[in-house]
């Protein structure tokens, strides 16, 4: 998959595609919200590998809604995206998929002046409370929650999910290497879902100092190319 990306600001990394990955194996159909697409790398991941799936996207920045449009029309794949801010978006619809690699760092951790950088990064502009009950609005009955997160603010994610009728069913934490601990947490919450917590292993993405067999196989299935450019 061809993917234009901004030249200065934010970019994708391995954590979309691994994120991508684990949304894949559900096999996931029907209508997908993804939040905060950027260029749109894991829900035009997703529409190109499941064709049951109908993909719109909220996304607040412009730039990025021109990159994910651009990305959209060149892998020839049917795609409605919204510029907004998505604690105010109101559609006429429920969702059985949102998904969403969503700003997840911390307020006590140093910001980047960059602004489109500090707006894909820090939670401050998505707070997880009001993000999780504006998901749980949108979602139909037994709706699909996926996305990842800071691994540190679980307990956080935990909490402010039992506020709403999402509970947590699989769990995936991701780790550099063997000896690190984990740097960022896939979670699958389900609306209305009565089904206990699955902890899944452990995700390597590094086997001594080469790319793990895990990861090699994430690259190798999501197979982008990605070209910095200005649009």
């Amino acid at each position: 998959m061809q993917l234009y990306q901004p030249e200065s600001g934010y970019c994708y990394n391995s954590d979309s595609l691994f994120l991508y990955d684990f949304i894949d194996k559900l096999q996931p159909k029907g209508k997908v919200l993804e939040v905060g697409p950027g260029c749109g790398v894991i829900g035009l991941l997703v529409a190109r590998d499941n064709h049951r799936v109908s993909l719109e996207a909220i996304e607040k920045q412009e730039a990025f809604v021109q990159y994910a449009q651009k990305n959209a029309e060149v892998n020839k794949i049917e795609y409605k995206i919204t510029q907004g801010d998505f604690l105010e978006y109101t559609p006429d619809k429920e969702y059985e998929y949102i998904i969403s690699n969503p700003p997840f760092y911390h307020e006590g951790v140093s910001k980047s002046e960059n602004v489109m950088r500090h707006t894909a990064r820090y939670n401050i502009h998505l707070p997880l409370e009001p993000f999780f009950k504006k998901v749980d609005a949108l979602l139909k009955p037994q709706g699909h929650f996926v996305f990842c997160y800071e691994p540190s603010q679980f307990a956080l994610i935990s909490n402010a999910l039992a506020m709403t009728k999402l509970r947590i069913i699989d769990v995936q934490f991701v780790h550099s290497k063997r000896t690190r601990k984990a740097s960022l947490v896939m979670i699958h919450a389900r609306k209305n879902s009565k089904s206990l917590l699955t902890i899944m292993e452990p995700f390597f993405s590094f086997d001594g100092d080469a790319f793990s067999d895990q990861a090699k196989a994430v690259y190798t299935k999501s197979r982008t190319n990605s070209i910095k450019c200005q649009l």
